[in-house]
């Protein structure tokens, strides 16, 4: 399988054609492990659904379908565009696109949103998307781990969430991370409903 044909469903989302093409090119080119790895590597903060092969690419897929399904209620997709909310959807299905960066580390690298920010700013010759919208998904991104944004040593290494997107991103992000929400999946890793 294609990895773009992961994110069939998800793409269906992105109301703006235009942005098509950026969104598979961003799909095309993330590490293959992103397919293939949990989201959690101890469990301990995410759900069961994110354990196991693939559990990375679930809650993503997660947190792209509770984005839409906000985004679809007017009392709060109202409050955006329609290219602002296909830009925090685009931004959360590559939110963890470089958990482990580029080489595939053992662990969770702490400053993965930047590494994912930066790996969009790196590619802006094969995207696109304007210098503002390479702006707004590389804030969104770097910001998504919320409060979480401090390393083993206290250092504060990510921004924290101050606009209404960035806000919004983590949201979703955190609400995906959440144990007592739970999502069905089939076995081709689509989310049931």
């Amino acid at each position: 399988m294609k990895k773009e044909d992961y994110f069939k469903t998800e793409s269906t989302y992105i109301k703006n054609k235009a942005y098509l093409e950026d969104y598979r090119y961003l799909i095309r080119n993330l590490p293959d492990y992103f397919f293939e790895i949990p989201a959690s590597s101890t469990g301990k903060y995410h759900p069961k659904y994110t354990q196991g092969e693939g559990g990375l690419l679930r809650h993503t897929k997660a947190a792209v379908r509770i984005a839409y399904e906000l985004l679809n209620d007017p009392c709060i997709g109202d409050k955006y565009t329609d290219n602002e909310k296909d830009l925090m959807l685009i931004a959360l299905t590559v939110h963890d696109g470089l958990k482990l960066g580029k080489d595939k580390s053992k662990y969770t690298l702490f400053d993965h949103p930047l590494q994912m920010a930066n790996f969009i700013k790196e590619n802006k010759k094969n995207l696109h998307f304007i210098d503002e919208e390479i702006d707004f998904l590389c804030k969104v991104i770097s910001s998504h781990m919320g409060p979480w944004n401090k390393d083993y040593d206290g250092n504060e290494v990510l921004p924290v969430p101050k606009t209404k997107y960035e806000n919004f991103v983590h949201m979703c992000d955190y609400l995906a991370s959440r144990k007592c929400l739970l999502l069905e999946f089939d076995n081709e890793n689509q989310i049931i409903g």
